[in-house]
Parts: C-alpha cells; structure tokens; sequence
C-alpha cells in the first residue's frame, strides 16, 4: 500500500487539521486527491468552520459529496473576517471550484465619458480604467445602451463626438452638423461660453436633472419667441422635443431611487439566471443577465452571495444594492462593498414600495431569460447529438473549435478560432492568431492553417498535457476540403494529438450555401441533406468564425494603414509622439530633421533627441 492509499480522506482526512488551528479568521480549500481544488469558503473562524464539516451528520447532499471527495486541505489566515471575503472571493474566480458557486460572464461595463481637457468637450463612450481627464457616467449595461443614450444626448444637447484631432483639422461642418446632432464648434458655429452650457445641461441631464433643464429650454424658448428670434426658438423647440422622446422611451424611471443596483435571481432545476439592472440619476440605463454555475447545487442564498462577492471583485458598487434574496453574512458583504466604495453600500431586500416594484421586474426578466436560455439549450443539446450522429463521434461534442484564415493575398493574415458548445457560442474563448511565418507565399492557406494549429496545440499541450481543464476540443471544423484536412491532420498527428476528429467544411457545387460537402481522414466525402437542422448550425458556426477572422484582419489593416515609422522609436509615447508630428508636421520630416530641431520639440530632452536623431540616421 502507498502513502497516498494509507492517507484518510472525507471527514477523517478534515478531522486531522484541526489540532493545527485556532480560531483566526481566514480563508480554506478543499481539494481532492488530484490535487484539484473542490471548494474555496472563508471563516470567521478557521478552526470552528472546519470543525462543522468533520461533524459526519447534518450536511446536505452536495456538501456530503464535497467532503467525501476531500483528501486535503490549504489554509490562510487574515486579520479580519472582511479580508477573508475578499480573498475568498478572488481565489473562487481563479481557480474556478467545482463546488462554488461561479460568475463565468463578468465583462466590464462602458461608462459616457465627458471630456475635460478641451475648451469644447467632446462626450464619447469608454470601457475599462478611467485614467482620461473628464466625468464619467455609468455603467451602462451594454454599448448598445450607451450608443442609444449617446445618440439622444448629440439630438439634444448638440455635443461634438469627434476626435481632437479631427476638430482641429476641419475647415468647415461635417455631417452631424447637417443633420442636427452637433453645434459645429469645430467651425466656430457656436461660441465657447454657449457650447459650455450645452456641456453643463448634459451633465445635469446624466445627473437626473432632466426636468430642470426641460422648465429653461422652455423658458428660453419663450423668450426667444418674445424677441421674434424665431430660429432660435425653433431650436430649442426641436430640443425639448427630443428630450421629451428620451424621457418617455426609458421605461423604468424611478422617482425614489437615485442609484442603485438591482439584482435579481430565478433558479429552476439547478440552473440559474441573475439580473442585473443599473440605476443611475434616477433612470434606467440598461440591464444584463448572468448565467452563474450554481457550485453542483447551491441554494438561492449562496449563488446570490457568490454571484455578489465576484460581481463587485472588480467594480465599484453604488451606495445601494437591492436583492431578491437574502444573503447570509449581509453585513459582513456590506462592510467589504464599503471599503471598495470608499462610503457606505447599503444592501436590502425591499418587501414594499417602489424598491420592491423595482426588484420584481428585475426577477420577472431573470424568469423569462432562464426560460428561454434552458429553451435554447435544450436546442443546441438536439444539435451537439445530431452532428455527433451525422460525423459518427463517441458522443455529442463539448466543446468544438471553427478555425478560418483572413488576408488579402497574403498581407495582414489572421488566424481566427471561435469555440461552441451546449450553452452554444462561448466568446471569451475567441483567439486569434497573427500569423508570424514571413517566409509564407502570398495566400499559402495550407501554411497558414500549419502556423495556427501548430501554435494553439503546443500551447495545449504545455498548460494541459493530461486534457483535464475542459480546454481540448472533441471535434475540429475547419474551412476546406481534403487538402486542408490531409494538412492538418498531419500536424496534429505529428504533436501527438491525432485522435481529436476533425471535419474539413467546403462549398459545394457552386460554392452555394446548402451544398457544403464535409471531408474527414479516411472516409469518402459526405453531404447533409438541405434543410438538416444540423446542417444550418455548422453553416452558422463557419459564418460566425468567417466573421470573427475577418474582423481581426481588418483591425489588424487598420492599424497598419495608421502606422508611422515613429511608432518604434524607444522612448517615444503617444504624446511625445503628437509633440513631434504637431511640431515637424509628419513622420518623414521628423525623420530628416536635424538634431538641433529635435531638442527645440516641447517634451523631447536632449538625450531623447540624440536616440531618436540616431534611430533614424542608422536606419537610413
């Protein structure tokens, strides 16, 4: 018998830790024999938590099979049980638990961004750190949510959109001038002190002073119209016209609340959908849902205190949060969202009143969502079988990548990697590759599809040589037909990894839609029939990574036309950068210039000017 036989595990191997304990605060993990971590929990107090679990009675089932599976454990103490939360908290979405519960969807969320660094704002979306001077307003739920809003706020408020350099450089109106949505400050079509009080209305607009800023649009439309200044009046006539739209098209516009955030939670057979709803200067900007893994059956109060924890890990929580469930330790949850804040969060479960009204339409919409994604699932359960049935596979597949190339004859090519599964499309896991081999031809796709697989397996093979993570795929879809599968079936066997299956997607006759023909190593060339259900979900699987390659490729183009040899030079950022172009006019004069006209540059020292004299100089 080995040591790792003779070693106790479920409530003996808990029961051995305890002599080893006190009663500090901390954080535990209970991890299996393989050394895969089963469940991550904090404790007020280490000694007396882990005593419960090597108590072999009261438990539930899912916790009875969590300590069964247990063959050891890891401690860490804290100086508060409120650190222990936030490190809980943070260890859960790292090292993802089987038995906790698991926010898998956590995007950040775009805020409105009002400048503050120009004499004429300009008011814009912006997603992740807000290191841009300016005031920031949000989150919105979605860029849909912020594009809308934005699009009201330039109808009424006239607020230019444009890049500062693109308003330094026009000579005279754009388009959103023509078609009243900016004041065409760029121009000199409006003053800077009245562009300013269209910035300070849209301000007080995000804020919820909307109805303040309706009652003197309307006074001075009046006045206007008393002094027979007609157009002016018109003007602002059309203004509160589409303030009033925008009022009236926001739905839930509460009166009590000014902002909160509203989350609500529907569980129906161990599934579970949460809602997120932002209120923001007392309106509606936009809602979301999550799908959180409940941790193999946690109950209401667990999966809203862990889908909680995660969702504020990385965001600032407003000064109320209000829940359709209880959590347990909610004021231990309300102390940690306040240090995060840096005032006080309270959370509640309103039982009356607006706030309730507020809660009840969010869980109506976490009910009807769960209804459709289990609808949906049970879809795409349908078709995982199918397409296992119609490519003869083992079982139907959990996860299967669609790669495609992107170029133009060879330039800029991406390699694109979409991956589906039973809860259908998983976008966070998208990769694509920058094809890196120079010596290709131009259009050598059969050399492109070796670099992307080469890569994306070597790199498999190094974090996950046993294929334990769920990250290998059980069924490859690639764009071609059997010289692309001989191709890459020659790889992949050539790395170790030829039992994967693979099928090759290639037009048919014509290269129409419906007539795809599908390749696989060592088996005649096959067909589904023309309205196969299976067929309209491999088509929509090519569509979707033709997309996402061509995406990347155009990005990647973009980039390349907007490049200047300045983008290398050693020491030189975006704004020493804008320094040198506003002071030569152009990358090829900053290239010629002399080394006494580089140190007269604002920003450039000396040394800087002498590195960048000779970057040029050498390269010429």
């Amino acid at each position: 018998m080995t040591d790792s036989d003779a070693r106790p595990t479920g409530h003996a191997c808990i029961q051995s830790y305890l002599r080893t304990l006190d009663n500090s605060p901390g954080v535990y993990r209970m991890l299996d024999a393989r050394g895969a971590v089963l469940y991550v929990g904090k404790a007020r107090s280490l000694r007396k938590r882990v005593s419960n679990y090597a108590n072999p009675n009261g438990h539930s089932p899912r916790i009875d099979r969590m300590i069964r599976d247990t063959a050891s454990m890891m401690f860490l103490t804290t100086r508060t049980e409120t650190e222990a939360l936030l490190l809980e908290q943070n260890l859960i979405k790292q090292l993802k638990p089987k038995y906790n519960v698991l926010l898998r969807d956590d995007k950040s969320f775009p805020n409105i961004l009002v400048t503050g660094d120009h004499a004429y704002p300009q008011i814009k979306k912006h997603r992740g750190a807000k290191k841009e001077k300016g005031s920031y307003y949000g989150p919105f739920a979605s860029a849909g949510a912020v594009n809308r809003t934005l699009t009201q706020l330039q109808r009424v408020f006239l607020l230019r959109n444009c890049s500062d350099s693109m308003f330094e450089s026009r000579t005279r109106p754009c388009l959103q001038y023509q078609i009243k949505r900016c004041a065409a400050p760029c121009v000199g079509k409006v003053s800077e002190a009245d562009y300013g009080t269209l910035v300070k209305d849209a301000e007080r607009f995000l804020q919820g002073k909307s109805t303040n800023v309706q009652a003197e649009l309307a006074r001075d439309m009046e006045a206007a119209s008393e002094n027979m200044e007609f157009e002016r009046a018109a003007a602002l006539r059309d203004r509160i016209r589409a303030l009033t739209q925008v009022q009236a098209g926001q739905g839930i516009n509460p009166q009590g609340v000014a902002e909160a955030d509203v989350i609500a939670l529907h569980m129906d057979s161990g599934q579970a959908c949460v809602q997120v709803f932002f209120i923001r200067a007392n309106q509606n900007w936009g809602n979301h849902d999550y799908y959180p893994r409940t941790g193999a059956g946690a109950g209401p109060s667990e999966v809203m205190r862990g889908f909680v924890g995660q969702f504020y890990a990385d965001r600032e929580p407003p000064p109320l949060v209000l829940l359709s469930d209880a959590i347990e330790d909610d004021d231990l949850m309300s102390e940690a969202l306040s240090s995060k804040r840096g005032t006080k969060v309270e959370i509640a479960v309103p039982l009356r009143g607006e706030k309730q009204e507020l809660v009840a339409g969010a869980l109506r919409n976490a009910r009807e969502s769960l209804a459709r994604k289990m609808a949906e699932s049970a879809t795409q359960t349908r078709l995982l079988k199918g397409l296992a049935e119609a490519f003869d596979l083992p079982a139907p597949p959990k996860r299967i990548e669609v790669y495609d190339n992107s170029h133009i004859s060879g330039t800029n090519a991406v390699g694109g990697m979409i991956v589906a599964g039973p809860e259908g499309f998983i976008k966070n896991q998208y990769r694509k590759f920058n094809i890196k081999n120079a010596t290709l031809s131009p259009g050598d796709d059969f050399g492109m599809m070796k670099e992307v697989m080469t890569r994306r397996f070597a790199r498999l093979i190094k974090e996950d040589p046993d294929r334990k993570s769920g990250t290998w795929p059980d069924l490859l879809l690639i764009d071609g037909g059997a010289g692309q599968v001989s191709a890459v079936r020659e790889i992949m066997t050539d790395m170790g990894v030829g039992d994967i299956a693979m099928v090759g997607v290639a037009k048919g006759v014509d290269r129409d839609a419906g007539k795809e023909e599908f390749y696989r190593t060592g088996k005649p060339v096959m067909a589904l029939r023309h309205n196969d259900p299976v067929l309209y979900f491999i088509q929509r699987m090519r569509d979707e990574v033709h997309r996402f390659a061509i995406g990347a490729h155009r990005a990647k183009r973009a980039k390349a036309v907007g490049a200047t040899p300045l983008d290398d030079l050693p020491g030189v950022g975006a704004a020493r950068k804008r320094a040198l172009l506003t002071h030569f006019g152009s990358a090829k004069a900053v290239a010629r210039a002399d080394l006494k006209d580089l140190k007269a540059v604002d920003g450039i020292s000396d040394n800087l000017a002498e590195k960048i004299y000779a970057y040029f100089h050498e390269k010429g």
